[in-house]
């Protein structure tokens, strides 16, 4: 019969505790062993020397029964060690089977219960056992070789004869049963003992047998509150019966399994728990808004650590506008995915009020301090205007973007480095920039360019090197592709580059050409509506979209007429030619209108209802000097 693959920790013989440790129970105890009765190295047992004049209690002189004590200890040793090695439930589980087949026992069952509880957590009801893995000897090299998979997983139980029988794969406790009552009591017991022997047809199945004459043991799984399953370990004929002192083996092996098993459980929560926090806090995906493309990436410090400080956003504004923002919490536990949180809902807020970057991320750093005194973070706050291709950035303590030019040049904007979020008493400089068509803005977190080989501006320079490449390979009258320019920039990063989170934003300008775009000034008085309505007639029929004109015009002197009431400046009336028609109607007034149903009496109240029946889309956005009301027109075609 040839041994089952195990490693070297797995073939050391067996070790027990010292004479002086408790004994089993002596209803469950093994008589002593025979003087053929040897250690158990291997799956068949070799003979032990001839009982002499000094021979010990079990038949065995002084020094054998010593040796067998000491390679029991060291057995046990070695496979806590190898239970010890695994991270996951898979792991610790697979390591309990190759420590104990073939060196303890020729086979091997670990029952574990189904759904496993969690910490405190209430188990729930009833008690199922689940036939989680199982391993025994192989019957012949060939049979190794040609076994499945899932023939190695399912495990057959051996019986006295030989003959294997599958064992069952469910197993419902019930309350006050011989197993329920085995599995209380906590330790490993003789397969012949009188509780095993009613416990084991409950546990494996109607029908199936285990071999007699202590050929088999069933521990109980116990962790840190309750037990979590059961091992049942075989042998076979061909090899010498458990003795009482494998009882103690048996209860330690299924000790480190089950509080291995409790730690893995509890692991697996928490790096749930993390990733679903970290998930939550990032965008699930990315606003299309009109005049930029935008990706990103995100990776983790580590797969086993994947919560961390970083975050990306990108909010769409009033007038086609788009705020792009990337920020780093200090450190990379859950509380800095917790702050990070706070921090992307404050900015989003913030965005949405129109506010310039510097009073955002002058609000940021009150937020800050009002979450802790230590919550520091950096942050970089831009935003972009595909109308006026023009850009404003503003950054507190973040490193430089990069913008990539259509003509493969790549360079380092220069933007004031300010304070990171968090220091308290401090102004923030913006600058606005060109935001050239086909060029690509790049922002990032200090992980994809610092690292403990290489400091921040080495790693600025590296990547701006990156980029430039990148673009040479698409040539000077095209913009690489945007997915696969941020695959390439994480290239970049080497084996021992990875010491922090990596947040990374692209955003592609496209721009609006100014063929595309009709603005005007309206005054406040009677007759801005009729104007709108004609300025929108000649727009619409430079540009080919007579089709539209007549439900158009009809929306804007809805929504004219609403500005014009309660507004004391003049009006602005913009008109934007894209995938779609997009009308915007900006006033002074910082009151926002309301859908709501007109009356069959009431002379007013239906131009919002006709804008939401009617239009693809609309929308009403405060701003600092008013708002804007905007809708939306499918193109011809759409």
């Amino acid at each position: 019969m040839t041994e089952h693959p195990t490693s070297h920790e797995g073939r050391q013989p067996l070790a027990a505790r010292s004479q002086e440790r408790t004994r089993p129970r002596q209803q469950d105890a093994a008589p002593a062993a025979s003087p053929a009765t040897a250690a158990i190295p291997g799956p068949a047992a070799a003979p032990g020397p001839a009982p002499g004049p000094a021979a010990g209690p079990a038949g065995l002189d002084p020094q054998a029964a010593a040796r067998r004590e000491g390679d029991r200890l060291r057995f046990v040793g070695a496979a806590t060690r190898r239970i010890a090695r695994g991270i996951d439930l898979d792991e610790i589980v697979l390591g309990l089977c190759r420590a104990s087949v073939p060196t303890f026992s020729d086979a091997i069952l670990v029952y574990l219960r189904d759904p496993l509880p969690v910490g405190d957590e209430r188990p729930v009801s009833p008690f199922v056992l689940r036939l989680r893995r199982s391993d025994r000897l192989r019957l012949s090299e060939e049979a190794t070789d040609s076994s499945s998979e899932t023939e190695r997983l399912r495990l057959p139980v051996i019986d006295p004869h030989g003959d294997l029988t599958p064992a069952a794969e469910l197993c419902e406790v019930r309350s006050g049963g011989a197993l329920a009552e085995v599995l209380r009591g906590v330790r490993p017991v003789f397969g012949d003992s009188a509780a095993a022997r009613a416990a084991l047809p409950e546990l494996l199945g109607a029908g199936r047998t285990v071999p007699t004459g202590h050929r088999a043991i069933l521990a109980p799984l116990r962790g840190r509150r309750r037990v979590i399953g059961a091992a049942v370990f075989l042998r076979g004929t061909e090899r010498p019966p458990f003795e009482s002192n494998d009882l103690l083996v048996a209860a330690q092996l299924a000790t480190h399994t089950a509080l291995g098993i409790d730690k893995a459980v509890l692991y697996g929560r928490e790096a749930y728990i993390a990733d679903e926090l970290q998930r939550t806090m990032l965008p699930d995906s990315l606003p299309q808004p009109t005049g930029v493309r935008l990706a990103s990436r995100y990776l983790p410090a580590a797969e086993t650590a994947r919560v961390g400080g970083d975050w990306y956003d990108a909010i769409p504004l009033p007038g086609s506008r788009v705020a792009l923002v990337v920020g780093d919490v200090m450190g990379h536990s859950m509380t800095s995915a917790a702050i990070m949180g706070q921090l992307r809902t404050t900015a989003q807020t913030l965005a949405q009020l129109d506010l310039p970057p510097q009073e955002v991320l002058h609000h940021l750093d009150e937020q800050a301090q009002r979450l802790g005194s230590d919550r520091m973070a950096t942050c970089l706050y831009a935003v972009y205007d595909p109308v006026a291709h023009r850009i404003t950035i503003a950054n507190a303590g973040h490193p430089p973007p990069v913008l990539l030019h259509l003509g493969g040049r790549a360079e380092v904007l220069r933007v004031p480095p300010g304070a990171p979020i968090g220091v308290g008493g401090v102004d923030f400089e913006a600058v606005e920039l060109d935001a050239p068509a086909g060029g690509t803005l790049l922002l990032y977190t200090d992980g994809l360019v610092e690292s403990r080989l290489r400091d921040v501006w080495t790693g600025i320079e590296q990547l701006r090197e990156r980029l430039a490449a990148t673009a040479r390979l698409t040539g000077p009258d095209h913009s690489p592709p945007l997915e696969a320019l941020c695959d390439d920039v994480l290239d970049m990063l080497g084996p021992g580059d990875r010491d922090d989170d990596i947040a990374l934003l692209a955003a592609r300008f496209d721009g609006i050409a100014p063929s595309d775009v009709a603005y005007w000034h309206l005054e406040p008085e009677e007759t801005a509506p009729g104007r709108a309505r004609r300025l929108a007639r000649r727009a619409l029929g430079r540009w080919g979209l007579d089709d539209l004109s007549d439900s158009v015009e009809l929306l804007i002197s809805e929504v004219v007429t609403n500005a014009v009431r309660y507004a004391e400046r003049p009006v602005t009336l913009r008109l934007l030619r894209t995938d779609v028609l997009r009308c915007e109607v900006g006033d002074d007034s910082p009151q926002l209108p309301r859908q709501r149903r007109a009356r069959d009496m009431d002379e007013g109240g239906r131009g919002l209802f006709l804008v939401n029946r009617m239009a693809r889309r609309w929308g009403a956005t405060r701003l600092s000097t008013g708002k804007v009301v905007w809708f939306e027109m499918p193109s011809r075609g759409q």
